[in-house]
C-alpha cells in the first residue's frame, strides 16, 4: 500500500508520496512514487501513484519511452494538461490490454491509480485523479485535492484545514501531519517522504525534497501535533452524564 496527496490551491500545487513498498512482512524495500516530467520554462508534470507497483512501473516506463516519439503525443508534446491527463490514462489501458488477463488468471486485481498535476505555459495549473480503467476527474475549488492509497488516516486533517486559498506553507504543514497520522496506524505506509512544492507559473521543479523521519522539521510537526493533541484532549470537559 501507499499514500499520495495532491493539492491545487491558488499559490501553486503541493504533491507529496510515500516511498514504502512491500510485498509481505519480509519484504519491504523503497521505491518512488513521485515521478516529475518537466522542461523548464515550458512545463511542469507530476505523477503520484499508487497500487499494484508492477502496473505503476509499465505506466510510468511506457510514458517515458513515448517521449522519444516523433509522431504520437507524449507528456512534452501534449497542449494542455487535460490532454496530459488522457495519455496517463491511455498508457493505463494499454498496461491493462497487456497484462489484465493474466493478472486476473493468478487472482490479482488490476489496480492502480495516479495522480497528474502541473502546469504547462499558457494554460493554469491543474490536478487529475486517473483510475484503474483510465477514465479521470478533476480537481474543483470546492475540492481541491485528491488522495490515492492509504487514505482514511490522513483525511481528516485535510478537510478540516485545506481550502482553495489556504497558504502554501500551511498547506504542506498540513500534508505533514496527514502523513505522520497515515504511518502511525497503518504499517504499510512509511517515510521516506518525497515532497514538491510548485508555485504557479514558475514552470520549474526545482522544490523537491525527500524527508525522512530524522528530517528536523518534519520530526519539529510531528512532535508538535502529537503533544498539541494530548494538551487539547486533557483541555476538553469530561462528560457528567453518571
Amino acid at each position: 500500500m501507499t499514500y499520495c496527496v495532491g493539492l491545487l490551491l491558488e499559490q501553486g500545487l503541493v504533491f507529496a508520496s510515500d516511498t514504502r513498498t512491500n510485498a509481505g512482512v519480509d519484504q519491504v524495500a523503497i521505491a518512488p512514487k513521485m515521478h516529475v516530467f518537466d522542461l523548464p520554462g515550458k512545463r511542469v508534470i507530476v505523477l503520484l501513484t499508487a497500487g499494484n507497483l508492477a502496473i505503476t512501473q509499465a505506466v510510468v516506463s511506457l510514458l517515458k519511452t513515448q517521449l522519444n516519439s516523433k509522431s504520437a503525443k507524449h507528456l512534452h508534446s501534449a497542449s494542455n494538461m487535460f490532454e496530459v491527463a488522457g495519455l496517463v490514462g491511455e498508457a493505463m489501458r494499454t498496461v491493462y490490454e497487456r497484462d489484465g488477463d493474466h493478472l486476473q488468471k493468478h487472482g490479482i486485481e488490476f489496480s492502480a491509480s495516479v495522480l497528474v498535476g502541473g502546469q504547462i505555459a499558457g494554460e493554469k495549473p491543474r490536478l487529475f485523479n486517473v483510475y484503474a480503467a483510465g477514465n479521470f476527474i478533476e480537481t474543483t475549488s470546492d475540492t481541491p485535492y485528491f488522495q490515492i492509497g492509504e487514505t482514511k488516516y490522513g483525511k481528516p486533517i485535510i478537510d478540516r484545514v485545506v481550502k482553495h486559498n489556504t497558504d502554501m506553507m500551511d498547506a504542506v504543514k498540513c500534508v505533514l501531519i496527514s502523513f505522520d497520522s497515515t504511518i502511525r496506524s497503518n504499517i504499510s505506509v512509511a517515510a521516506p517522504i518525497d515532497l514538491m512544492i510548485y508555485r504557479t507559473d514558475s514552470l520549474h521543479a526545482n522544490c523537491q525534497k525527500r524527508l525522512t523521519e530524522q528530517d528536523p522539521y518534519y520530526a519539529t510537526v510531528r512532535k508538535g501535533w502529537s503533544e498539541g493533541l494530548k494538551e487539547v484532549f486533557s483541555a476538553l470537559p469530561s462528560p457528567d452524564w453518571c
